[in-house]
């Protein structure tokens, strides 16, 4: 089906809330997980789950990012089941935390149990490429973050190569984002992600992230990057994943001046003030 072309969404209607897409969001990393690679085992209890979490809202995150499953390189798969039993108390205790819940999952079965609590958004690693993924989202009011993988956690690092990463990343972008609208799916709730990082090299990951505006002009929806404490930052600055976060902060500084909407990022207190210091040299509105 032949979509009738629209104007970029100027908002992004993620469940209960209403993001307002004329300034940059920061999204706060919150992974329930033993392994993955930034800070595996660090908030696996519930209750050092639930003051990050607050900690990264009383920061200025806009946006709370829950992973139960690690996709770091060569990551295990987790069943269902055990996903939601990391992730259903700490969605539980902070689905009234006042900001928008997302979660990071790629299976239709834990997507429409999160939803059946409240979440405002799914972020699919896997860009929603399966009809029972689209299926377990259609009929809520979430929010959709559809990112580009070559290949799954565990092979996706195995010499990726593409004929024009630009190109191929766009073309599959916006055909999950037709087979979303085909859905009834509305185009204000979507939002794409290059997938920096997956299945990618460095050479990839840089002409994504100097091309933002195109993509966001060729897609019309909102653009997420999560660059943060990724390898990437690490070959460009030498430093170990937990000396990262100055770059990391460049680098979504650079992505949110170039297009970004949303930044999916670990460090949200050094993130926000930096963006602080940016928008008032900049004269953009805080």
């Amino acid at each position: 089906m032949q979509h009738t072309p629209h104007a970029p969404s100027r908002i992004w209607q993620c469940g209960r809330h209403t993001l307002d897409l004329s300034r940059p969001h920061v999204m706060g990393i919150l992974n329930v997980t033993p392994d993955s690679f930034s800070d595996g085992g660090h908030f696996i209890d519930p209750q050092a789950a639930l003051d990050r979490a607050h900690a990264m809202i009383d920061a200025g995150a806009d946006i709370i990012d829950i992973g139960g499953e690690s996709t770091r390189p060569n990551a295990p798969a987790l069943s269902a089941c055990e996903e939601l039993c990391r992730l259903m108390p700490i969605v539980q205790a902070l689905i009234d935390c006042g900001k928008p819940i997302s979660i990071d999952t790629y299976k239709p079965y834990v997507m429409r149990a999160m939803l059946a609590e409240g979440v405002d958004i799914i972020n699919d690693i896997r860009g929603f490429n399966s009809p029972v993924a689209i299926d377990a989202v259609a009929d809520s009011n979430c929010g959709l973050c559809v990112m580009h993988m070559q290949g799954t956690p565990q092979t996706m690092q195995n010499e990726p190569i593409y004929d024009d990463v630009v190109r191929d990343v766009a073309c599959f972008l916006k055909q999950q984002l037709c087979r979303l609208l085909d859905a009834g799916i509305k185009p204000d709730r979507l939002c794409v992600d290059p997938g920096i990082g997956f299945g990618k090299n460095l050479a990839h990951n840089i002409a994504l992230l100097q091309t933002l505006n195109d993509l966001h002009e060729k897609t019309k929806a909102a653009v997420l990057i999560g660059v943060s404490r990724k390898r990437m930052i690490g070959d460009l600055t030498g430093q170990p994943t937990e000396q990262r976060t100055a770059g990391s902060v460049a680098a979504a500084l650079y992505a949110m001046a170039h297009g970004a909407h949303v930044v999916r990022v670990h460090d949200v207190a050094q993130t926000v003030d930096a963006l602080k210091v940016w928008q008032a040299l900049s004269n953009r509105s805080t």
